[in-house]
């Protein structure tokens, strides 16, 4: 089944993304950055620098370091964090709702690995006579797009 994936671009602050809520969905669960970022298989370093960029993205701080405590500290969502959270998973809800019906009528035109029902994909037969075999390996057209844009001037290419 399709997925939308949403990502909302703060220009020209930073974004905001499902991997972000995700990682900030897992320091509420963990109380520490470091305890979220195992359980998303993701090294300390970019759990920390993307809770940087989201401190550094907003007016308000979206996790901050609690100090001391029984458990010597750890890493808490501001009530700015839970908001984040909360807005990001209503914006997504709402669209996946809007746009079910797009989202149906594009999946059902997907074709599906190995499904037998699906029509064949038509190559043509090169005009200039060259070997059916160059033009088999090409037929995706990911040797085409490559031509395509080897030819294109620098400028162009990003």
């Amino acid at each position: 089944m399709a997925k939308l994936r949403l990502r909302i671009d703060f220009e020209p602050a930073g974004s905001l993304g499902p991997g972000k809520v995700a990682l900030l969905e897992a320091i509420r669960r963990c109380g520490s950055i470091s305890s979220a970022a195992r359980e998303l298989d993701m090294s300390y370093r970019r759990a920390w620098l993307l809770v940087d960029d989201l401190n550094q993205t907003f007016r308000q701080p979206v996790v901050n370091a609690m100090v001391g405590g029984r458990k010597g500290g750890g890493t808490g969502l501001t009530p700015f964090g839970d908001s984040v959270i909360r807005h990001y998973r209503e914006m997504e809800t709402e669209a996946a709702e809007a746009l079910a019906r797009h989202m149906t009528a594009l999946q059902e035109e997907v074709v599906a690995g190995g499904d037998a029902g699906a029509p064949p994909r038509e190559c043509p037969v090169p005009e200039d006579g060259s070997e059916r075999g160059e033009q088999d390996r090409d037929c995706d057209g990911r040797k085409a797009m490559q031509r395509s844009l080897t030819k294109q001037p620098a400028s162009r290419a990003n």
